[in-house]
């Protein structure tokens, strides 16, 4: 498990910007059993992917007209329990991480792994998940 003074600032990027976290399994279904639309940003302490990760998420939020009912997030790495639950709703994904999944009455409708995250900007990002939030939320 990380250092928390390591995980916090990457937490409180997402949290000042009204991300609820889920911080365990039972916090991850009772979020993907409610009705609506719900972001869940896998957080990571990965600087080149998540240093876009984030602020990519952040512009989509904030810039686009439609938005998912809720915003969430998980910190791999420190939120263990809540990531693999979180990652037995992603199936077949493999674990990746940081990543940015969008669900839809609890079905995955969009998913971002890091490997569409690496070495793109920020908006970039944020124009796959503006295209996401137009066409499901």
């Amino acid at each position: 498990m990380y250092p928390t003074e390591i995980v916090m600032p990457m937490k409180e990027e997402l949290t000042e910007n009204g991300f609820e976290e889920l911080l365990t399994p039972a916090e991850v279904d009772a979020q993907l059993e409610k009705e609506g639309t719900t972001l869940v940003m896998i957080n990571s302490v990965c600087g080149c992917s998540a240093g876009t990760a984030r602020p990519g998420v952040l512009l989509a939020v904030h810039h686009s007209e439609k938005k998912p009912d809720y915003l969430t997030t998980s910190f791999a790495g420190y939120d263990i329990d809540a990531i693999k639950k979180l990652r037995e709703h992603l199936m077949p994904y493999p674990p990746s991480s940081p990543s940015i999944a969008l669900f839809k009455n609890g079905q995955l409708v969009h998913f971002i792994e890091r490997h569409m995250i690496e070495g793109r900007p920020a908006q970039m990002i944020a124009h796959n998940l503006i295209s996401a939030f137009e066409q499901y939320c």
